[in-house]
């Protein structure tokens, strides 16, 4: 069985069994315990250049727009660093420190011509080119690649070293036989083999992968775990997962290779600005129940259908659960894995529907079927809109009914009005949003 998770651009393919680097050296791991020996010590010479600019040498296009991000600007007295816009959402919905670490430089243009920030763990870089898609518009420069690279050297089309040196454990990063035994003890043990690359994705690598959206983010496995100085890890194209035996986190490579590929991390003057905190942007309560803003890990909601209930997660915390109404047929709202895309926290909402009630156009456009005129309907003031797909289905809150639990909209998720007040502080851009009925055939 074959299970791809698709992106505009990107496409990872795993095969999965029918059932359901860089010289590391003590700094890696020994950040913790205080080591602090350069990451590429001897090796800067094969690692290419990030950044080469500041944004305002990036063109308009490829700046991210105004699409509800948060609008404070927040400085992190840890790092000397600020963050903001789409940068500061999509770091909150996808884990924050938790995940990626503080920001360790002010946005910049990289060598790709992409608006991008670092972080102690990664490199954020905006996409433009999957602006307009139902997927993350933020993703990772493959800065895993980059440390692969600084620790195999350079290699010729036979797979060999061209310059020699490199690290001899270099078997880890070898393509294994997807018919081989490799492939099958990950199958065995739950695991999947992605096809892209030829590696393998098992146990708390995969965990972590699957966890925080690794087909968007961290990209394919580019080696298979291997131990390194006393600890497993495992290479993919963004970042180096690091275990402890049980769970895997984000090594600090970008802490680790700033210097070296030339990004300025030098602290900025935060006078003025807001101090970060996850609570300042939670502008109303949580009506449900008591929660903890600093849960590690991503944001998620999940839609239940055929229960009419939307659960709220951070990480593995709940944060919220409540009752909703979704689409009414024959405008049932489409299943799926999306991600907060635009928000208005007011919005005017109308369009046309046919005689059987399907909506057929949204907005002031007509009909398309001018043969069939439509019937108008309009809604105004509708609070606290977030979309989450290209069909205009959204979460929002729904003033005019109380009846939560059943059906009601046009295929739009109906939020009691205090619930969309809160989630709207709590869900930034790309925060991931599950619809799913588990009685549909």
């Amino acid at each position: 069985m074959s299970e791809d998770h698709r992106g505009s651009g990107s496409a990872i393919s795993v095969r999965q069994r029918p059932r359901l680097a860089l010289g590391l050296v003590a700094g890696v791991f020994g950040a913790a315990a205080g080591a602090g020996r350069q990451l590429v010590a001897g090796q800067e010479s094969r690692v290419a250049p990030v950044s080469i600019a500041t944004v305002d040498a990036l063109p308009a296009e490829v700046i991210p727009p105004e699409l509800g991000q948060a609008e404070l600007q927040v400085y992190v007295p840890e790092t000397g660093h600020s963050i903001r816009g789409t940068m500061l959402d999509y770091w909150r919905a996808t884990g924050a420190a938790s995940v990626y670490g503080l920001p360790i430089s002010e946005p910049f243009a990289s060598s790709d011509g992409r608006y991008s920030q670092a972080f102690e763990n990664a490199i954020l870089q905006f996409r433009s080119d999957v602006l307009w898609t139902d997927d993350p518009t933020v993703r990772l420069f493959p800065l895993g690649q980059t440390a692969m690279r600084a620790r195999l050297g350079a290699f010729g089309a036979d797979g060999r070293r061209t310059g020699g040196g490199g690290d001899r454990r270099d078997f880890a990063f070898r393509p294994v036989d997807p018919n081989g035994g490799s492939a099958a003890n990950a199958w065995n043990s739950g695991g999947i083999y992605v096809e892209a690359t030829g590696h393998t994705l098992t146990g708390e690598f995969l965990a972590f992968w699957q966890a925080n959206e690794g087909w968007f983010y961290l990209g394919n496995p580019i080696s298979q775990p291997f131990l390194d100085r006393g600890k497993r890890v495992q290479y993919f194209d963004g970042g180096l997962l690091v275990s402890d035996g049980e769970t895997a986190r984000l090594a600090p490579l970008g802490r680790e290779l700033a210097a070296a590929i030339g990004i300025d991390t030098a602290p900025i003057d935060g006078s003025g600005m807001t101090v970060f905190d996850e609570t300042v942007f939670l502008t109303s309560p949580n009506p449900i129940q008591q929660f903890d803003p600093y849960a590690p890990g991503s944001k998620r909601i999940e839609v239940d259908i055929a229960k009419q209930q939307l659960l709220a997660y951070q990480g593995d915390s709940l944060v919220l659960s409540t009752l909703v109404s979704t689409g009414l047929k024959p405008n049932d709202t489409e299943l799926g894995r999306f991600h907060v895309r635009i928000k208005y926290p007011k919005q005017d909402m109308g369009g046309f529907t046919d005689s059987t009630g399907e909506v057929v156009s949204v907005g002031d456009d007509p009909t398309p079927d001018a043969a069939q005129p439509g019937i108008r309907y309009d809604v105004e003031d509708v609070p606290d809109v977030m979309y989450i797909n290209y069909d205009a289905e959204a979460l929002h809150g729904a003033y005019w009914h109380e009846n939560f639990g059943n059906r009601m909209s046009h295929g739009c998720i109906n939020l009691p009005v205090e619930v969309s007040a809160f989630l709207y502080g709590w869900a930034p851009l790309g925060t991931q949003v599950w619809t799913h009925d588990d009685t549909a055939v």
